[in-house]
């Protein structure tokens, strides 16, 4: 019988001994492996906080106490020890666990997270509450490395030093972004550090030195920054933290005794531990990159499996955005890239390889990267800050402020336009044509397909304007690619089939869905037009006059929120011709996790939908 056997909860985790956790941790590793090799995942970051996971949970009392989780794909330990082992199996499936902390799903996830840098924050929204309501709870937020990278977690630690609230920040340093140094010394004296003698000796000298008027003062300043000075927490210690570490974060009987020590401190504590992300998995350990966010692998070999590669012959929109900018780049000295923490992802690791001068990556920090974007533009450059959908949402103040009021020529290139499946509401690109279609100068266009979102983004490079183009995850629909970009006619779109009878007005990958409900009505002879707007701003309100001159009957399809997006403007377009017009898109809800050709048909986004709607206008008879 193995130990996770016998542990369902937190409280049955305190029922081990010491010695059991390390052999439980392992089995946890086990089960995590296991079950994302079949459902795909986040795996490296999980299995690097395995035991810290562990130690957590043996030393605090959750729900009673609040553990805030950063980056949210960390938490698949947190979930199995948290009353949701049986139903492991199903994360990231639809109508199963979701890959991230979720409030409605436990009362153990304290906090709703899916992006980074909000955990400081939320731990001291928290312990703020809790000393107003005179309550006694402790809380905990867990952040990676480079989540340090984002703003707002510097904001929260500001104030939180500030505010001197008990609370407990523990920095999990995966080695890629902090530093690396940890050893035996430094693991013994923060260990010494947390049984409060150090503390109190230096309290007492503190004491005793400002008793000295005149050059007191100075000198504890002094003795303050050469204590700091031997360890790497400087930072933290002049934002007003006890900074504790680096610890070894895979020693877990160590690691509970320095959380126990820990946990009663005063004010605002910084715990700094040293992970290894993959860790306990050898494929994981060697490409942690690539296994951060996998789909479903071997375990055995840590190979991709057959089901979840890319047909060879259909490309992917992410390889033709980063081969056409490499392309555009050598004939262009002006273009650079940069991303925010997300090279890979984006494509943009080959653009780095190509030319490593013109490539930046600024870390975890959207708002950042469109300001920096904006102010080489005004320099001459011509930047493309290629960021997914919803991450770029934490952007928008510096769209709007910073390139857009400014008509500066910068590109986002959106990548994970609409549904992204498993990763859920918080990763899905549902909202970008609305965020962005209210922001004047922006011009925003999106790709039938992945031969012409290399011709829109010549288009952008070209246009001396700020410019959004979003192009969905995954292949393309397999059309042949032009062997070079051109310039499109900005506000233009293209009629792909002609029909008098109804028209379907499309943007995006959404195209070629409509063509498809064209011949499906074709067979129940109706006879419908399919235009590929191509640009929701400026919207080509011609083209949509030209067909109202034929058709009174108007299906818009989108891969977008209904409110704000392409069927709204065609509407506005539209008003007072008496024209009828169905809009199919994403409704006003947080769409969940779950396959994307399963969420596309429970949403409408497929030709039957399309089709049946069509129908439903020439039943009540309307001209």
């Amino acid at each position: 019988m193995k130990i996770l056997d016998s542990v369902n909860d937190p409280q049955d985790l305190k029922k081990l001994k010491k010695e059991e956790l390390p052999v439980l941790a392992k089995e946890i590793r086990e089960e995590i492996i296991n079950t994302i090799s079949v459902n795909g995942g986040h795996l490296a970051p999980s299995l690097g906080v395995v035991d810290l996971t562990v130690a957590m949970h043996y030393v605090f009392d959750s729900p009673r106490d609040k553990i805030i989780w950063d980056v949210g794909h960390q938490s698949y330990a947190h979930k199995i020890l948290t009353g949701r082992k049986s139903k492991f199996k199903t994360i990231r499936t639809h109508n199963g666990l979701s890959g991230f902390p979720c409030k409605a799903e436990s009362e153990h996830d304290a906090f709703g997270v899916g992006h980074s840098s909000t955990s400081i924050s939320a731990a001291l929204g928290f312990a703020t509450a809790r000393d107003i309501k005179n309550e006694d709870y402790k809380v905990v937020a867990v952040i990676g490395d480079g989540s340090m990278t984002g703003g707002l977690a510097f904001e929260g630690l500001q104030n939180a030093g500030h505010l001197k609230k008990n609370l407990l920040v523990i920095l999990n340093d995966n080695e890629m972004f902090i530093s690396q140094k940890v050893g035996a010394v430094a693991g013994y004296l923060a260990k010494l550090l947390t049984v409060g003698m150090a503390r109190k000796v230096e309290e007492k000298v503190m004491k005793t030195i400002s008793r000295f008027h005149g050059f007191g003062s100075p000198f504890r300043k002094f003795i303050k920054r050469a204590k700091v000075m031997l360890f790497p927490g400087m930072l933290f210690e002049e934002m007003g933290f006890t900074y504790i570490g680096p610890v070894q974060g895979h020693e877990i009987n160590k690691l509970t005794v320095i959380l126990e020590n820990i946990k009663n401190m005063e004010g605002p504590v910084l715990l700094h531990i040293i992970t290894k992300k993959g860790k306990g998995y050898a494929p994981a350990e060697n490409e942690p990159i690539k296994f951060h966010g996998v789909g479903k692998f071997d375990v055995k070999t840590g190979e991709t499996t057959k089901s979840e590669t890319t047909k060879s012959e259909t490309v992917t929109y992410t390889k033709v955005f980063s081969d056409t900018l490499i392309k555009l780049a050598h004939s262009d000295k002006r273009i650079v890239a940069i991303t925010a923490a997300m090279p890979e992802g984006t494509g943009l690791d080959k653009f780095a390889k190509e030319f490593p001068n013109r490539y930046f990556d600024v870390g975890i920090a959207e708002g950042h990267a469109v300001t920096f974007a904006a102010a080489m533009a005004v320099d001459g450059m011509k930047p493309v800050c290629a960021i997914y959908s919803t991450f770029m949402q934490r952007a928008i103040d510096n769209i709007i402020h910073d390139a857009a009021l400014q008509n500066l020529s910068v590109t986002f290139a959106l990548d994970r336009a609409g549904l992204v499946g498993e990763d859920g509401g918080t990763h899905h690109g549902a909202f970008d044509l609305s965020y962005l279609n209210y922001i004047p100068n922006l011009i925003i266009m999106s790709p039938a397909d992945e031969n012409e979102l290399q011709h829109m983004l010549k288009t952008a490079l070209n246009s001396n304007k700020p410019c959004a183009v979003r192009y969905p995850r995954g292949a393309g629909v397999g059309v042949k690619l032009d062997k070079s970009a051109h310039v499109l006619k900005i506000g233009k779109g293209t009629v792909v089939k002609k029909g008098d009878d109804i028209c379907f007005l499309a943007i995006g990958n959404h195209v070629d869905t409509c063509l498809k409900a064209a011949e499906l009505l074709e067979k129940k002879n109706i006879n419908a037009s399919v235009i590929n707007m191509r640009f929701l701003k400026p919207l080509d309100v011609d083209i949509v006059k030209e067909a109202l001159s034929k058709t009174k009957k108007f299906i818009t399809v989108e891969e977008n929120s209904l409110i704000g997006g392409l069927g709204e403007s065609v509407k506005n377009a539209l008003f007072g011709t008496g024209a009828e017009v169905e809009c199919i898109g994403l409704p006003d809800k947080f769409v969940e996790h779950g396959n994307v050709k399963a969420l596309r048909k429970k949403y409408g986004l497929i030709p039957e939908v399309a089709v049946n709607k069509a129908l439903k206008m020439f039943a009540n008879g309307k001209n």
